[in-house]
């Protein structure tokens, strides 16, 4: 009998495994429970190849954090700080893999909020929709420091901090405004070749000088390059969680899937992504440590010297504002098919479908420059959405799906096999709570800190934020 339970159950796997391999008597059930349906009438969402998905999913990855993860390398120093990339890479690529997977059992989820709502019903699915807003406002909002720091460091300090950050939240609403991921993802090709061609011109540069722009001009000084270093808990942990948070977007994937022609083909994009995405960031990460030591300026681009910092950010600014894009895009899609799914105006071009669109990207668009200018410091804004809503979206939520679908595996008659991947789930599930409560822990003491320091003066700041003039 329990024989005959556990195959019973595994059937929606088997299903899902037969739609991958082009099962069309398997593929019209599920095309029937999609939130977008292919139509000529109104706007077709559906038209997002699995390569153009792919490119999504890399801008999506390789963003401003990669201005981050070279100082969490200095302080986690050259091998645990590699280990621990390498790690979190891998973990958070079979994470996504899980998220896809369970959405491919569950065609009529959008977004994680729906996924959560098989684990905890409606108020489950709209406390998790409100904690995707926050980590997209977070992100959105460092998004806007980032590309307000290029505007000064091009201008030398030309205008207030606030006049380039307000600017730089409306370029980026203003592209997050376009409708369909298929249309994005055209512009995130050239998002992507700017971004990756201004980090490589940094990187290359770094390894031109004699000595790190931030070192000490003339004399002796010391790299400061470790293997191993033993930071506190709260450096640590801060360093952790944006180590953790360069690609554990994962999340946001859902959406794109939703818009793809075959969204069966998920797989294929996701691990190239991941393959790509650790791989970058590992090789770019390392040299510029291996070249500049502890002696890392802030903003990282600033490693490079002055004429160096402002040639990459003029050459990034592109690709910061569309990698920011999406985030901004991503929310307001989840909160656009909330308040229209079920009604004509969702594929429709009706006011109401636009006014919505429209009105909904504004706003997150404010909120974000609302928080970017009361914590305008990149790294804190990362470590914050890692660690408090990222770790939950990349670790806690897939694994404790996987075992929503798979609770079979630590049932009466289930083999050792099934209760050990039953468990290491549940492992993955608690690193991921560990990840909360700590890293969380550890950013807050960290913008508590800031403050208390002066670094962070006060909330909508005019000084500059690039390091170009002196303070």
């Amino acid at each position: 009998m329990a024989h005959n339970d556990e195959k019973n159950a595994i059937q929606p796997v088997d299903t899902v495994a037969g739609s991958i391999n082009n099962d069309d008597a398997d593929k019209k059930p599920a095309e029937s429970h999609e939130v977008f349906t292919e139509t000529t009438d109104g706007v077709n969402f559906r038209t997002v190849s699995w390569q153009r998905a792919a490119v999504i999913f890399v801008k999506i990855q390789f963003a401003m954090s990669i201005l981050s993860v070279p100082g969490a390398l200095a302080t986690l120093g050259a091998v645990g700080g590699c280990l621990s990339l390498v790690g979190w890479g891998v973990l958070n690529t079979y994470t996504a893999l899980l998220l896809g997977e369970f959405r491919s059992r569950h065609p009529e989820c959008h977004t994680l909020a729906d996924m959560c709502g098989f684990l905890w019903g409606r108020v489950g699915r709209e406390l998790v929709t409100a904690q995707i807003l926050i980590a997209q406002v977070l992100i959105t909002a460092a998004g806007i420091v980032s590309c307000s720091t290029a505007f000064n460091a091009l201008s030398n300090h030309g205008a207030c901090t606030v006049a380039f950050s307000a600017v730089s939240a409306a370029i980026i609403t203003g592209f997050s405004m376009v409708r369909t991921f298929s249309r994005v993802g055209w512009l995130t090709w050239f998002g992507f070749g700017t971004f990756f061609s201004a980090v490589f011109i940094f990187v290359v540069a770094v390894t031109q000088q004699d000595r790190p722009a931030a070192a000490p001009p003339t004399g002796d000084f010391d790299l400061g390059f470790v293997a191993v270093a033993y930071p506190g808990f709260v450096a640590g942990m801060t360093a952790t969680a944006n180590l953790f948070l360069y690609n554990s977007g994962s999340s946001m994937y859902l959406p794109v899937i939703s818009e793809m022609r075959r969204p069966q083909d998920f797989r294929k994009a996701a691990l190239v992504t991941g393959a790509a995405v650790i791989a970058m960031y590992l090789t770019f990460s390392l040299v510029v440590y291996a070249y500049c030591g502890a002696w890392l300026a802030t903003p990282a681009f600033g490693s490079a010297g002055p004429l160096f910092k402002k040639i990459s950010y003029g050459v990034a600014l592109p690709g910061l504002v569309i990698g920011v894009g999406i985030y901004n895009h991503v929310a307001a899609k989840l909160v656009f098919v909330r308040l229209l799914r079920g009604t004509k105006h969702l594929q429709a071009n009706t006011a109401v479908h636009w006014a919505t669109w429209l009105g909904v990207n504004l706003v997150l668009g404010v909120l974000a420059f609302i928080v970017a200018e009361a914590v305008p410091i990149l790294n804190y804004l990362l470590g914050l959405a890692g660690s408090m809503c990222f770790a939950p979206f990349s670790l806690v939520f897939p694994a404790m799906l996987w075992m929503y679908d798979f609770k079979h595996f630590n049932a009466s008659g289930a083999s050792t096999a099934q209760r050990a991947r039953y468990f290491a789930h549940a492992a993955i599930a608690l690193l991921g709570l560990f990840m909360v409560v700590a890293g969380t822990y550890g950013v807050a003491l960290a913008i508590q800190d800031a403050y208390a320091t002066g670094m962070i003066a006060k909330v909508f700041n005019c000084a500059d934020n690039s390091g170009s003039v002196p303070s």
